[in-house]
């Protein structure tokens, strides 16, 4: 993985010197998304705690990968010439391939399972990494998403067979190929002209990245999360963890503090974004399908098979890491 630092941020950095508790209190926040999106909200929603708290500290957000590729942010956070950032963990696989346990199907079944898992032992072996890179979770959560199918629903292994699928994430392929799709990989945007022109029939992604690139208007059928999913994705807000601890208590309080209702307000969003989702392409005429408990633990038992085999196979200690998320009820 390349995490070149861009020419705009070294010019910002020489220009403004780096963020550290003892000569600023401006922190720089960095993310992918537009300011509508939740994860800015949910960044905008601990700076404005911060900065109601009167404790000289304030934070800088760059949204749209303003400052840093989305893809190039994990190694500038830990060596602090950014002070935070919102990403999902995934993309820091190629850093630290535990990190790919964060984008894994069937791990996590619904979004207060996903809640239980991240304060959970596993959670906690994720932390211990992220702290020998000196950073730190401020804001847990993850996302989840569903599956939709050209021209039929999409629910249980036998429904992808011989289906031309583009898939969210390797791990995802790994079991889409066991289950006998054919895998077409690509950016959530290109999935609209692929089934346009007949090159997908099926394809899984965020609840938000179906709708906000139109997928209702090119499937038959739409299967959201909802009492179970297979696709959850963990997209924390992160912290320097250097940085952090420079920080006055007060200052290292207001952070924790607006972090505890940034985090509830994440998971009530994730889920309205779910429910939404399934609203928009009901209103569209799109058929909606429900993914029962069954056919999830055959989805878990293809991805034993493939994805999760794969996972412990190329990663140092991955059955104790993918055990103990499995222990969490």
């Amino acid at each position: 993985m390349s995490f070149r630092l861009p020419a705009a941020l070294a010019a910002l950095t020489l220009a403004a010197g780096l963020s550290s508790a003892a000569s600023a209190t401006e922190l720089r926040l960095s993310h992918q998304w537009s300011t509508s999106d939740v994860r800015h909200k949910v960044a905008q929603m601990v700076a404005d705690e911060v900065e109601a708290a009167g404790v000289d500290l304030s934070i800088k957000i760059f949204p749209s990968k303003s400052l840093l590729k989305p893809r190039e942010q994990y190694r500038p956070l830990s060596r602090g010439q950014v002070d935070m950032v919102v990403l999902p963990l995934s993309y820091a696989g190629g850093e630290r391939p535990e990190y790919n346990l964060t984008l894994m199907p069937g791990l996590v079944k619904n979004h207060d399972h996903a809640a239980r898992l991240n304060d959970s032992e596993f959670m906690g072996e994720i932390e211990k990494i992220l702290a020998e890179d000196d950073v730190m979770v401020l804001v847990h959560g993850y996302l989840a998403g569903g599956f939709a199918g050209k021209d039929k629903c999409i629910t249980a292994p036998e429904h992808v067979e011989g289906l031309q699928t583009r898939a969210a994430g390797k791990a995802f392929e790994q079991m889409l190929a066991e289950a006998g799709a054919s895998i077409a990989s690509m950016a959530s945007s290109e999935i609209y002209n692929a089934m346009q022109t007949g090159v997908l029939q099926a394809a899984n992604t965020s609840s938000s990245s179906f709708v906000s690139y139109r997928i209702y208007e090119q499937v038959a059928c739409y299967t959201p999360a909802g009492d179970v999913a297979l696709w959850f994705m963990y997209q924390p807000l992160l912290v320097n963890k250097s940085v952090f601890e420079g920080l006055t208590e007060e200052q290292q309080a207001a952070l924790r503090a607006g972090a505890e209702k940034a985090q509830a307000f994440y998971l009530e969003e994730a889920k309205k974004a779910d429910a939404a989702s399934e609203k928009v392409f009901r209103d569209a005429g799109v058929e909606i399908a429900r993914m029962s408990e069954e056919e999830f633990q055959a989805w878990r038992e293809i991805a034993k098979k493939s994805s999760y085999k794969n996972f412990v196979d190329n990663v140092e200690g991955g059955q104790r890491l993918l055990d103990l998320a499995l222990s969490v009820e």
